[in-house]
């Protein structure tokens, strides 16, 4: 088992990002098969339980009160109805349930219903993991205390392309996050988007945040923007070249989080909905071994079921058995 590196350099970094393609999956084939079951992949389900009117401006999202995007703000979702939609994703064969809320941070009085969905999913025997924006210590202590495995916190982008993104909040604030969710025990999911219009040196940027962490993420979803009119970068990019990031350099991406972050599930995440079966099986190549499942992610579109499982017969996939998708984590903390 790789013992994992948080010293890396972005000259390092860059090296891999610069391999002939066929050399970096090689590498990062390798990687993979050394610390994972090659031919499984950790099927996640992805739902909004408090959708719309987020007061950030983040330039990608369609929930942003900033955005005109047609997203109507909705209500916390009611704990019976979250957990109706949990044991609906388990019986479709999902491994991790993951939840997300529209806000810049929650609200204390939000906190109990949080507190009783996580035990409500968590009872099914289904992997939780939560997004709520920035938290304060103690709302992580209460999560923790709660059986939440795993928080997720995306740091979007390099530190330098950040701030042409988002103002609301720094990176410096999602780092904080992280940190508090990490000492209180939960497990740390985070990653980015690529195709925001960013330059190869900030896809270096943003892997050598993640891969220099004191802890690598358990969990690095990476994300293709999906531009969304109405917000700011998709009407800036939908009808420019810039909208979809090149499908070699978006494997290149996953090639080298799997390199630099060994031990971590790297997660094709939103986009895949547009990309083709062969870019996908490349991704899987390269040491991708989670996706989201299902028809819808937050509110974006998503590949669906039925094409998912018709293309993992069609690369012999299977999904992650239901012992293992806790095994890097594990792993983790064994050599941290």
């Amino acid at each position: 088992m790789t013992h994992p590196r948080t010293d890396w350099t972005r000259a390092e970094i860059a090296d891999l990002f610069n391999l002939p393609l066929t050399e970096l999956l090689y590498r990062a084939a390798t990687v993979h098969r050394e610390n994972h079951p090659p031919a499984e992949v950790q099927l996640c389900t992805l739902l909004s339980i408090k959708t719309g009117g987020c007061p950030e401006d983040c330039g990608y999202c369609s929930q942003s009160v900033k955005a005109d995007s047609g997203v109507e703000a909705t209500k916390l979702m009611d704990v019976q109805a979250v957990l109706q939609r949990a044991a609906q994703a388990k019986d479709a064969g999902s491994q991790r349930f993951c939840m997300g809320a529209a806000w810049r941070n929650p609200k204390d009085r939000d906190m109990p219903a949080i507190v009783e969905i996580v035990k409500g999913v968590s009872a099914m025997g289904l992997e939780t993991c939560m997004t709520l924006g920035m938290l304060t210590p103690q709302q992580a202590e209460m999560l923790a205390e709660a059986g939440l495995d795993y928080y997720n916190h995306n740091i979007d982008s390099s530190p330098e392309y950040y701030e042409r993104v988002i103002s609301t909040r720094t990176m410096a604030d999602r780092l904080d996050t992280l940190s508090h969710v990490r000492a209180a025990g939960i497990n740390v999911c985070s990653g980015g988007i690529v195709g925001m219009g960013e330059t190869r040196e900030d896809r270096v940027g943003f892997i050598h945040t993640l891969a220099t962490l004191p802890q690598h993420p358990e969990s690095v979803p990476v994300n293709a923007l999906v531009p969304i009119k109405g917000t700011v970068l998709g009407d800036m990019l939908a009808d420019t070249p810039l909208a979809k990031i090149d499908d070699i350099e978006f494997v290149r991406t996953v090639a080298v989080a799997r390199i630099t972050m060994p031990l971590s599930m790297v997660r094709l995440s939103a986009g895949r909905e547009s990309m083709s079966e062969a870019t996908q099986a490349l991704c899987f190549m390269a040491g991708a071994n989670s996706i989201f499942t299902g028809d819808k992610l937050l509110t974006a579109v998503n590949a669906g079921d039925d094409k998912d499982a018709a293309l993992f017969a069609k690369l012999g996939l299977t999904a992650l058995k239901g012992e293992e998708p806790m095994r890097a984590c594990k792993a983790l903390e064994a050599v941290g």
